[in-house]
């Protein structure tokens, strides 16, 4: 008796999700094929445990050799030995360059150099991230900067050209490349209830407001570098708490906005020149690196930390932020209202964010 056998021969890679993601996770292949077992793969499959093993190495050898090519994902795009539909492509580099909260958290700041990455055996301990899934996040982060550091344009396209990511995910490596190049403090302990989208939101008002790229799009590393000749020209700004007529005046028209409109008028009254003080003097010292680094603590500290102890809520210090910034533009003798507009619309933004009720 004849028999019939009918061939299929494809050279599209296959591409298993499930397998992809344990791969990235940083899991041994005995370790992915346990998972797989308990995933119910087997009954699903009528497989046995030896051919799932082998399913699994398989898997594991075709990601090892794409990785070269996901380090530069344009390459991965034009290469022609593997057949890889073009969505799954976008799948493969997001994936790829995805990162897990608690370890950028753990590193967010910090310099993405040799000595950062030595202790990445204790952040992996801390986060319960595999090892090998934490050097793979630390060493995207390291690429992605060299890359773009240099770069002229803004940041976000730049990442996006050259990594082929999606908007929000591009967004989120411009923050931990702009931490990295400021050195950003975002470690301590005062500093642990602010989550990394909290920072990343800071971040992006920052490039826009206060880098080299706010104000020339033409010039070098625009949105990696702060504006040094906007920081340095804040020191400007004192003559709103060393001129008491001006600090008076400013005082007056804030709370005369403010009278009836919160529960709190009689605190935000009596601390008005210790929260406007503190404002200014954080903006006098921007000039300094440290002071730089130190701006999200001092912020905690200075402000934040001052108005909750007086139970503000989230809308009081709105509606404080708001006409305090507002009320300078009546001050006549105030001659640095762009200079204000600049300083006090980042911060407004970046208080909002870091105020948790």
């Amino acid at each position: 008796m004849a028999l019939e056998l009918d061939v299929f021969v494809g050279n599209t890679t296959l591409i298993d999700k499930d397998v992809y993601k344990l791969w990235l996770d940083g899991y041994s292949v005995s370790d992915a094929v346990t998972y797989r077992i308990q995933s119910g793969i087997l009954e699903q499959t009528d497989a046995t445990p030896d051919v799932l093993e082998s399913d699994t190495m398989d898997h594991y050898r075709t990601f090892q050799m794409l990785e070269r090519l996901l380090h530069s994902p344009p390459k991965l795009i034009n290469q022609l030995l593997f057949q890889i539909p073009p969505p799954m492509q976008s799948m493969l580099i997001e994936k790829y360059y995805t990162f897990d909260e608690p370890f950028v958290r753990e590193v967010l700041g910090k310099k993405l150099s040799k000595g950062t990455k030595k202790d990445l055996d204790d952040v992996s301990a801390k986060t319960a991230i595999t090892l090998k899934s934490c050097r793979r996040q630390f060493d995207n982060f390291k690429r992605v900067f060299k890359v773009v550091e240099e770069m002229k344009g803004p940041l976000v396209e730049n990442i996006q050209q050259n990594f082929l990511l999606s908007d929000r995910l591009a967004g989120d490596y411009a923050a931990v490349v702009f931490f990295a190049n400021n050195r950003f403090e975002t470690g301590k302990k005062k500093l642990q209830y602010l989550t990394f989208e909290d920072f990343a939101c800071c971040a992006e008002q920052l490039i826009s407001n206060w880098t080299l790229g706010a104000v020339d799009c033409m010039v070098d590393d625009m949105d990696v570098d702060l504006d040094r000749e906007f920081l340095q020209d804040l020191k400007d700004l004192k003559v709103l708490i060393t001129d008491k007529d001006l600090l008076d005046q400013h005082k007056s028209l804030v709370c005369t906005a403010l009278r009836g409109k919160v529960s709190v008028f009689t605190e935000m009254e009596a601390n008005f020149k210790n929260l406007s003080r503190a404002l200014i003097n954080i903006a006098a010292k921007l000039i300094h690196t440290k002071d730089v680094r130190d701006l999200f603590i001092d912020l905690v500290e200075k402000f934040i930390e001052p108005c909750k102890s007086e139970r503000w809520n989230y809308n009081d210090v709105s509606l404080f932020l708001t006409h305090y910034t507002n009320s300078a533009r009546a001050l006549d003798a105030f001659k640095h209202q762009s200079l204000w507009e600049r300083y006090m619309g980042t911060i407004k933004s970046c208080i909002m964010t870091m105020y948790h009720e």
